[in-house]
């Protein structure tokens, strides 16, 4: 299990039931898949810097959510489908930023943070 966080930037034309709908499909989806489902963040309707598919505006919401790379593949391809989505950005998240703990060096190799010439 991988750690991910997807953005998505929905219609600000929608109603707010099928914004929640498309996002809880989204959370379903993972779910159903064997992954867990973070925190659901909902910015809310932000003004876009430029005009995207004839609109000014868009509702962003940003999922963190820990699964499989096969489970994210099908949630990138379905919010790739859905009508309502006007941008999506799928990211794996790195470890440490994650607040996982970073794997340990095999033995024999030096650690990162010990000096090879003993200064």
């Amino acid at each position: 299990m991988r750690p991910y966080e997807v953005v998505v930037i929905l219609d600000a034309g929608l109603d707010e039931d099928v914004i929640r709908a498309t996002i809880g499909r989204a959370t379903e989806l993972v779910a159903s898949g064997g992954g867990t489902v973070g925190r659901v963040d909902r910015w809310g309707r932000r003004r876009f810097a430029y005009e995207l598919r004839h609109r000014n505006e868009g509702y962003y919401a940003v999922v963190e959510a820990t699964a499989e790379p096969a489970v994210m593949t099908e949630l990138d391809r379905m919010l790739g489908l859905a009508d309502e989505v006007l941008r999506h950005k799928v990211i794996r998240l790195p470890d440490a930023v994650a607040g996982r703990a970073q794997r340990p060096a095999p033995a024999g190799e030096p650690k990162a943070d010990s000096h090879q010439n003993g200064a």
